[in-house]
């Protein structure tokens, strides 16, 4: 069996990653590594973790709920990574050591349709992606970083940490992102849990949306419909994949190529 790679989350059956992973290793000639779908109570996520380099993973990707937790294991992360708080990508020598690393935060700057710099931003949610944009957004010079959570302490303290301003409405602001999970779960309706409803939208000069499903989320759906420019779950997932690979692989990651499968996905 060659290397291994995978996606750490809980739940993770709705992940593309192994679709636009595994299409790219092919590409550049990896085609005896895999990479695959690692759900992951979070009662066990250290345990697991530990556990991988010795099943021949070379490294992992983390999603909800873990990103704080995959930080707090690592044996060493790079400074993005400690200043956010959080960690979406795991590396693993071959004596097991693990190393963080967050490409959320230049994932999402990339994706962008405009400059940041000069901006205001309202962030919704207070975890682990939140905290990579929030960061990601302060540090390419974003003027007011607004952080709303439906827990406010979370709001509050993420924004004693890393900069912002805690919010208990959605007030308007050139860029929205979502980084809660709202709208993952498709039975349930996405802005009964956000501090907006549908015609809000027209209060953002282009929305952002973290969460991806088979079709459009109810957010974005509302945000395309008014012709606000949009970043979908999907182009996030891309941006930061595209990061990643290069992490676990040293090679380019082509990105075109992994574009196309999740779309095909």
């Amino acid at each position: 069996m060659g290397p291994r790679l995978g996606v750490l989350g809980w739940p993770v059956r709705h992940s593309r990653s192994p679709a636009i992973q595994n299409a790219a290793l092919a590409a550049v000639g990896l085609a005896e590594w895999r990479y695959q779908l690692l759900p992951v109570p979070p009662i066990l996520f250290s345990e697991t973790v530990r556990a991988l380099p010795g099943a021949g993973f070379r490294g992992a990707n983390v999603t909800i709920p873990h990103k704080e937790a995959a930080l707090a294991l690592a044996d060493d992360a790079t400074a993005s990574a400690r200043a956010i708080g959080a960690a979406n990508t795991l590396t693993f020598d071959r004596d097991g050591a693990i190393h963080a690393d967050n490409t959320d935060a230049p994932g999402l700057i990339a994706t962008l349709p405009f400059d940041a710099a000069g901006r205001s931003a309202l962030v919704l949610g207070a975890g682990g992606s939140a905290r990579a944009a929030v960061w990601a957004l302060l540090e390419a010079g974003t003027r007011e970083v607004r952080v709303w959570n439906r827990s406010p302490e979370r709001a509050r303290a993420l924004c004693a940490e890393l900069g912002g301003i805690p919010v208990l409405d959605a007030e308007p602001a050139d860029l929205l992102v979502n980084c809660t999970s709202s709208g993952l779960d498709t039975s349930r309706p996405m802005f009964n849990s956000l501090p907006l409803g549908a015609d809000d939208v027209t209060k953002y000069k282009c929305v952002v949306d973290l969460v991806y499903t088979k079709w459009d989320t109810p957010l974005v759906s509302a945000a395309r419909a008014n012709a606000i420019p949009t970043v979908d779950g999907l182009e996030m997932l891309i941006a930061q994949g595209a990061l990643s690979f290069e992490r676990f692989t040293g090679e380019p990651a082509p990105t075109e190529l992994m574009r196309a499968a999740v779309r095909r996905g």
